[in-house]
């Protein structure tokens, strides 16, 4: 399970999130996680699949099972979706407000 550690810390800071900020979105405790990044302890299947999910992943690449190297979308897309989890309605307003206003200015800039 080394790579397994190895690939939660790099999948985290591809996503430009700690890894406490990572256990913490998994709904895991700081200590909890610690361990899985330490390669001290190992998850089990549900802990696995959740913590993919919020890192925008797959349990076969974490676990390094059939590793695709490349992903089709951008990192920055990724990162978006990883944040958009973790909002409330109210945030998630905002951010729609501003991703329309940005698109508006660069199409009104294209024309």
């Amino acid at each position: 399970m080394e790579q397994f550690a190895s690939n939660l810390k790099k999948r985290a800071a591809e996503l430009g999130i700690s890894n406490s900020e990572a256990g913490r979105r998994a709904g895991l405790s700081e200590r909890r996680y610690g361990n899985y990044i330490a390669n001290s302890r190992e998850p089990d299947l549900a802990t696995v699949v959740r913590i993919a999910k919020v890192l925008e992943t797959t349990p076969n690449k974490l676990l390094s099972f059939g590793e695709d190297t490349n992903d089709p979308e951008p990192i920055e897309r990724q990162r978006i979706r990883a944040a958009i989890r973790v909002l409330l309605p109210d945030d998630l307003e905002t951010v729609a407000i501003m991703v329309e206003a940005l698109a508006s200015k660069r199409y009104k800039s294209v024309e």
